[in-house]
């Protein structure tokens, strides 16, 4: 795919975009600014979204001798500099959010230029797979990653696809603290994660090396802010540089989150990067770090004991052990990106809780498109030998079973997007169960108090959120129904798999056989209210253009922005096959 086409695709994703979030109210399928009017060819989707063809885009606008001139129109960065008034951005906002499209118009040609066949990507790893997707269908600048150099985006991004070794500190104590779940103490983390020569190499640049705390650091984060913003604790030795660890790692689509594939029962590790991506720095919140083991505890105490997380087979990666490490002097009221720099959270690695012959894939995978176009889904659901029908009610129950149950029953939320989410398939291929990770980042629970979940293991310092049941559901439907089904449901549809009727049928089946399988819930069913007329809309691409650039000591929350339709309200309910 030449940049052209790169560029023309992510001209009618932006289109398609601001449209969707009512940021833009096309006339029918033009939308007239005061310099230019474009034109293009459109359909509609689940939630009111819109859909632009790509290729089909024409810019108007006045030429030199005073007479309308129309051209095919490719260039996102021309749309939003013609649409900047009417979209109410100032100039900053402008300029950094060409920055952004510019980055990830770079990122999706690096992608494009080195495409597999599906044949290909089905044989891959989870690891593997996500050097090979394209990010957040939502979100258009899904990869500005400022901060980073073009150098920096051959090393270090997904798609670059390469190898990165971790850099090991030492922190001195007081400076810094380790916490891990009760079965880990702080040797038992890092004697798992280096190897005996690492060990005694590391040690031997200490001279007293159980008065640090040791922890992995990104080598970008070392050398553009470690080395510079940490300068003076460098020179008093409050840290100290042990070396290359001797593992490679890959990043996930977040980037910051690395995992191990010289050693893959080897921990992954979440590390602070201060870039500013998908609308926020990609560092890691002291409160975060410090709690991240004692909800992970708390969370596991709830799988162990729930009889539906059990049968089903869920697994939780579990955010196990962390570093923190408070800068000296930077607290309070100074923005995030400069007290969110140091500091790390170990996760439990995927592979080895796949049984014999199990695959997995990130759940972004569905919505990937090889280099002829062609849907990956397609290809999952023909490697299976079963029906498109059968595949998809698969995969609808194996996520929504386990998300609606901790919703109700407990009164707790996760963030499951595409990239927080798994799918572990059988050894023919087929759905069957859900992996769940980034929990501290965005487990949310209910202001209802729920005894089932028990007391919460942040009741003396506030950590989780507390939100109504109606914010609860948000989560739900913004991440998965809209961020994940809606466009798997059109990529189902225009490759004549599926219509959207039996889609969104399979969804309300689902959504009706939890409600009659625990009627004890109902009041919260109602509560949430799923099937529900409209929901709220919470502008992803709209909250980065109004946010603006400016430099936050807090991340502010996403304002609504009216409502959206909701597809499963009229649709035909299909009751599920697999029984509860």
């Amino acid at each position: 795919m030449s940049w052209t086409e790169s560029s023309s695709e992510l001209l009618a994703k932006l289109i398609s975009q601001l449209c969707t979030e009512d940021l833009l109210q096309p006339d029918g399928d033009r939308l007239s600014f005061g310099t230019a009017t474009y034109t293009f060819s459109s359909t509609r989707g689940g939630f009111g979204s819109y859909r632009v063809v790509p290729g089909s885009v024409r810019r108007t606008a006045a030429g030199i001798l005073g007479n309308d001139e129309s051209e095919e129109a490719t260039d996102p960065v021309q749309f939003l500099v013609d649409a900047a008034e009417a979209l109410g951005i100032s100039g900053s906002t402008v300029a950094g959010y060409v920055a952004e499209l510019s980055s990830t118009l770079a990122a999706d040609v690096r992608l494009a230029s080195t495409a597999v066949p599906n044949a290909e990507l089905i044989g891959l790893d989870h690891t593997g797979l996500e050097g090979h997707l394209t990010g957040h269908p939502l979100l258009v600048a899904n990869k500005g990653r400022l901060g980073f150099s073009a150098a920096d985006s051959l090393r270090y991004t997904p798609e670059a696809r390469t190898p990165v070794r971790l850099v090991w500190l030492a922190v001195r104590r007081g400076l810094a603290e380790f916490r891990g779940t009760p079965e880990l103490s702080e040797h038992a983390v890092v004697g798992q994660e280096l190897d005996p020569a690492a060990l005694d190499a590391f040690r031997a640049k200490l001279v007293d090396p159980d008065s640090y705390v040791w922890l992995p650091c990104h080598p970008w984060q070392l050398d553009h802010v470690v080395r510079t913003q940490w300068a003076r604790e460098l020179a008093t030795g409050e840290i100290v540089e042990l070396g290359e660890g001797p593992d490679d790692y890959r990043p996930t689509q977040s980037i910051r989150t690395m995992v191990n594939v010289s050693q893959s029962q080897r921990y992954q590790v979440k590390l602070p990067l201060k870039i500013l991506n998908t609308s926020v720095y990609r560092g890691i919140p002291p409160h975060c770090s410090l709690a991240a083991p004692m909800v992970t505890q708390w969370l596991r105490g709830i799988w162990y004991r729930d009889e539906l997380f059990n049968r089903l087979g869920t697994e939780l990666l579990g955010e196990v052990a962390s570093v923190t490490v408070r800068h000296p002097q930077l607290s309070d009221g100074v923005p995030y990106q400069w007290t969110e720099t140091l500091g790390c959270i170990w996760r439990d690695p995927l592979t080895p809780r796949l049984q014999p012959a199990e695959t997995a894939w990130p759940l972004a995978a569905i919505l990937h498109r090889d280099t002829s176009g062609a849907p990956l889904v397609a290809a999952l659901i023909a490697a299976s030998n079963t029906d498109a029908t059968t595949w998809l009610a698969d995969l609808i129950s194996t996520l929504i079973r386990p998300l609606l149950h901790l919703m109700h029953h407990y009164g707790i939320t996760v963030n499951p997007h595409g990239e927080n989410l798994s799918i572990i398939c059988t050894p023919e291929g087929r759905p069957s169960r859900l992996v769940i990770k980034d929990l501290i980042d965005d487990v949310n629970i209910s202001t209802t108090p729920i005894p089932a979940r028990g007391p919460e293991p942040d009741s003396h310092a506030r950590v989780l959120p507390r939100k109504p049941w109606h914010i609860l559901r948000q989560y739900l439907v913004d991440a998965l129904f809209l961020g994940v089904l809606n466009p798997l449901a059109d990529v189902l549809a225009a490759a004549e798999l599926l219509s959207p009727d039996i889609f969104w049928g399979t969804l309300r089946g689902e959504l009706e056989a939890y409600a009659d399988e625990y009627p004890e819930h109902a009041d919260r069913l109602a509560a949430t209210d799923l099937l529900g007329e409209t929901f709220a809309r919470y502008p992803l691409n709209g909250y980065r253009l109004t946010l603006g650039y400016a430099d936050l000591d807090t991340r502010p929350p996403i304002p609504v922005t009216g409502r959206m339709p909701n597809p499963l309200y009229t649709v035909r309910s299909i009751p599920p096959t697999r029984k509860w």
